[in-house]
């Protein structure tokens, strides 16, 4: 979407070029993902170069000398930092946080102070359940909106704030596949079927986008096309080129997705107007048999 938008906003582009950038963008995707993976290694570092500092102070009190060690002993955390895949990636790609310690600390202490810790380090051991679900909840409750975090990515990489979303939910589905041995997963399950995915929906919504405006000024009869919102338009266009030209996708799913999309990027009103359109050309689409589906269960979506 982001690709499309900016390649129409400019009067003579080259698609090739942008199509390029779509494929670059994703390869930078993963890398904020593997970043995330790496945050959990230098969040046990700080804990445990705390846990050193206050045992090393002048006059250290009882809980200096014997701290509670069950986060630094974190199972997944373990294994997570003895992973060979995610050393070999992080060394490749010349990731780190070194230059951002200072947020690593904050967050640190921001997760240290909070309930969710406290009442995890309350309990005696470190299982594999408890343990992964408790870096998970790390997730959901303290990275995922942190503001730090967000004006950090929006530094680093102009789409890393919409990215982030798609790289914390791919963090935590990798963090849900551990049992007892962490094994760094891909950021796409199928990297080939992904790849001519975004390939086929990026170049074609390109070449039939005369023919979709045609269609859909058919199904909008009070509106000019020039009055469509920028947004709503790219949005259907997408939605019809994914539902004419990608024939393992069901209509439904197509249609939900977009729906979900214009609930996200445009405007107040636009879900219900994508959603009317597009149910009325997908209806003439069907009638003058032009969506064809194939794989099983697929034919009559």
């Amino acid at each position: 979407m982001q690709a499309l938008y900016s390649y129409f906003q400019h009067e003579k582009a080259d698609a090739k070029h942008f199509e390029k950038e779509l494929f670059k963008s994703i390869d930078k995707l993963y890398e904020l993902y593997l970043l995330m993976i790496l945050l959990f290694n230098d969040l046990q570092h700080v804990a445990l170069v705390s846990i050193d500092d206050n045992k090393n102070k002048r006059l250290p009190n009882k809980e200096d000398l014997n701290p509670n060690l069950k986060f630094v002993n974190n199972l997944l955390l373990q294994s997570i930092s003895q992973n060979k895949d995610l050393k070999k990636q992080v060394e490749k790609r010349k990731l780190s946080w070194q230059n951002d310690f200072d947020v690593v600390r904050k967050l640190y202490s921001e997760i240290k102070n909070g309930e969710l810790y406290k009442d995890y380090i309350a309990e005696s051991e470190n299982t594999i359940a408890g343990d992964r679900d408790f870096l998970i909840a790390v997730i959901t409750e303290h990275l995922s909106q942190n503001e730090v975090l967000t004006s950090l990515f929006e530094e680093r990489n102009m789409h890393w704030v919409d990215d982030s979303f798609v790289a914390f939910n791919s963090v935590i589905r990798n963090f849900e596949a551990f049992e007892g041995e962490y094994t760094l997963m891909p950021l796409l399950k199928d990297e080939k079927d992904d790849m001519e995915f975004m390939e086929i929906l990026f170049s074609k919504t390109i070449l039939y986008r005369k023919d979709l405006e045609e269609l859909i000024d058919r199904h909008t009869q009070n509106w000019e096309i020039e009055r469509i919102a920028n947004m709503d338009m790219l949005l259907m266009e997408m939605a019809l080129t994914e539902i004419m030209h990608v024939p393992n996708v069901p209509v439904k799913a197509s249609l939900n997705e977009y729906i979900d999309i214009s609930k996200e990027y445009s405007t107040p009103n636009s879900k219900t107007f994508v959603n009317g359109v597009l149910d009325k050309v997908i209806a003439e689409l069907k009638r003058d048999n032009k969506i064809v589906k194939s794989g099983r269960g697929l034919k009559d979506s």
